[in-house]
């Protein structure tokens, strides 16, 4: 049995699969100010899974941020009290197992690519290279090879959200300062922020993602427009993806995802910005929605 853990800034969310990766057990509990308090948390949740399950099992943990090699400690996590701790470790010691730790969007990918709407066919290729991108109020990435997460030398792979947007044009500007301090970086474009401040520049006016979304599936002229620049700017994010990695399947989740015009409008625009053409890259929305991240946390341990 896998046992997955998602630590999120206000919800800790554990899942029990099976081998088969049927689910046995899931529950949420508040995630805790003080560090103490989150292993105390992640112990107590790991041994209700176990006793609703009937079984012990690995323990797998996604968090925001990620464990810096070499130092073995947290970095980047918007979860403050986890920076500078040797979360694996202490946790590994809480529970008296070994603990793999990985970023919450690697752990989304994760599991879209081993039984989600990435999941490859009988025979496919190898290496197989599947990329993620969860488009929220922040914007994160997460690459998986082979069923495999690939964090890479410094932990940091895939933190391609904080870089500047492709094919940046002359007086294109950032919808706001993202808190990486780099301007015009992929996040600022694409996150529910990104969508909104699209809308700010087609339409003049302030409104929430959510509520673009609402009035361009009613037919809103300007909330299509804003759209359309969306896209423009996701596609071209997505396509130096393509020209670094050329993933089989590239997977979208978060808020954002849930405008499901976004996907025909990216593919429209995407080969602009590729040097490939006729892309055979596959543009996918999630499957597990909200469990792919706790789902992949479990995968971390594979068979």
């Amino acid at each position: 049995m896998r046992i997955g853990i998602d630590v999120g800034g206000t919800k800790i969310e554990g899942i029990a699969l099976d081998d088969g990766g049927r689910e046995r057990a899931r529950h949420r509990v508040a995630t805790p100010v003080a560090y103490d308090d989150v292993l105390a948390a992640i112990a107590a949740l790991v041994a209700r899974l176990e006793a609703e399950a009937g079984a012990g099992g690995t323990v797998g943990v996604g968090t925001p941020g990620f464990l810096q090699p070499g130092r073995g400690v947290m970095r980047n996590s918007n979860l403050q009290c986890l920076n500078e701790r040797p979360l694996d470790r202490d946790l590994a010691a809480a529970l008296g197992r070994p603990v793999r730790l990985d970023n919450d969007a690697s752990c989304f990918v994760l599991s879209e690519a081993v039984d989600g709407a990435a999941k490859p066919a009988v025979g496919g290729p190898h290496p197989d290279v599947v990329f993620g991108a969860t488009l929220g109020t922040g914007v994160g990435g997460g690459i998986a090879i082979d069923g495999r997460v690939h964090s890479g030398a410094n932990g940091a792979a895939a933190e391609w959200s904080h870089t500047t947007l492709p094919f940046l044009r002359a007086g294109e500007v950032s919808p706001y300062v993202c808190f990486c301090g780099h301007a015009g970086c992929i996040e600022s474009f694409t996150s529910g922020r990104g969508l909104a401040g699209a809308y700010r520049e087609v339409g003049g006016q302030e409104l929430p993602a959510p509520e673009v979304g609402t009035r361009a599936a009613a037919g809103d002229a300007t909330a299509a427009r804003a759209f359309d620049l969306y896209e423009d700017r996701l596609a071209r994010a997505l396509a130096g993806v393509i020209n670094l990695l050329d993933p089989r399947a590239i997977v979208l989740g978060g808020g954002v995802s849930n405008n499901t015009r976004v996907f025909a409008g990216v593919r429209l625009v995407w080969e602009r910005y590729t040097v490939a053409k006729d892309l055979r890259t596959q543009l996918v929305r999630a499957v597990h929605g909200d469990a792919s991240g706790v789902r992949g946390a479990a995968w971390l341990w594979p068979a």
